[in-house]
């Protein structure tokens, strides 16, 4: 046995009892099978780190190269066509074996997860948050909605929801004659309304002008004839016939909550869904709040 190999062997002890000594002063649970397995670990790379850094050191000191050298030089530095290694080869192959376990298998499947920990007390808390608010004034709900509102809503909707000057929907307003227009010549099935997809195109030209300027003015006075081909999906009164379309008289509950689950495409961009990012009584806050920036 040569000096180099003693060293290592002494290196690979030192560090081997270095790893137990911390085992040992943090009162590691070796019965869990995640920290059995990293101190195996730990022993193990000692090891090998040892015995890989003594083989090659040892190499270096007394193997010659060999090999017939290959046709591509670079900086006039050349390269010998011999194979990997063997046992660099098993070892890129062992980790990559390993990674797929640990992903798999390992963890967090069997283990602690920090994130699972999360989710957890999150619906805890929910579920309690639910049951605390489940009869809420009318004055909770607005105050819960406006709070929500400017964290999740306003970075496009402006902290006064009115649209960031026209970049977003005014929600302050009901519908623009731009939007009804835009909704007549593209159609809408976004916010799936049993009643199905509006297609596109159902008026042009001054039809299509005459019903964006009667929806978007209230639909007040005598609706033009050309809104004859809305009334039967919106209903002559534009309330939607009792859900199954939306409600284009006025922003009620219904047509916000789908708003609020199924996202909407904007001026600025899509809106997304919200269905499982706010609770259900967040979503009447919202609902409330909304309601109230037009009273």
């Amino acid at each position: 046995m040569n000096g180099l190999m003693i060293k290592g062997f002494i290196f690979a002890a030192v560090l081997i009892l270095a790893t137990i000594v911390v085992v040992m002063q943090m009162k590691i649970d070796l019965s869990d099978p995640i920290n059995l397995i990293t101190t195996i670990g730990a022993i193990a790379i000692a090891f090998i780190t040892v015995g890989v850094s003594t083989k090659y050191i040892g190499q270096m000191k007394s193997d010659k190269a060999t090999g017939s050298l290959v046709g591509e030089r670079w900086d006039d530095i050349g390269e010998y066509s011999n194979e990997l290694p063997s046992g660099w080869a098993y070892s890129y192959l062992g980790t990559i074996i390993w990674s797929m376990w640990y992903m798999t298998i390992g963890f967090p499947v069997s283990g602690y997860s920090s994130l699972g920990e999360y989710n957890k007390e999150a619906k805890a808390y929910n579920t309690k948050f639910e049951a605390m608010h489940k009869n809420a004034d009318a004055t909770t709900l607005k105050a819960m909605g406006e709070s929500t509102f400017l964290v999740q809503c306003a970075p496009c909707h402006g902290v006064t929801a009115d649209g960031l000057s026209g970049k977003a929907h005014d929600l302050t307003k009901r519908f623009s004659k731009e939007q009804v227009l835009a909704v007549i010549a593209n159609g809408s099935n976004q916010l799936k309304y049993p009643m199905g997809a509006m297609p596109p195109m159902m008026a042009t030209g001054a039809d299509a002008e005459a019903i964006a300027t009667f929806v978007a003015g209230g639909m007040k006075g005598t609706a033009p004839a050309s809104f004859a081909a809305c009334t039967a999906c919106h209903g002559a009164d534009g309330k939607g016939n009792g859900g199954t379309a939306p409600n284009i008289a006025e922003f009620d509950d219904n047509i916000i909550t789908h708003v609020l689950e199924n996202g909407k495409k904007g001026s600025i961009g899509s809106m997304p869904s919200f269905k499982n990012r706010l609770t259900p009584v967040q979503q009447k806050a919202m609902v409330a709040y909304i309601q109230s920036l037009r009273s």
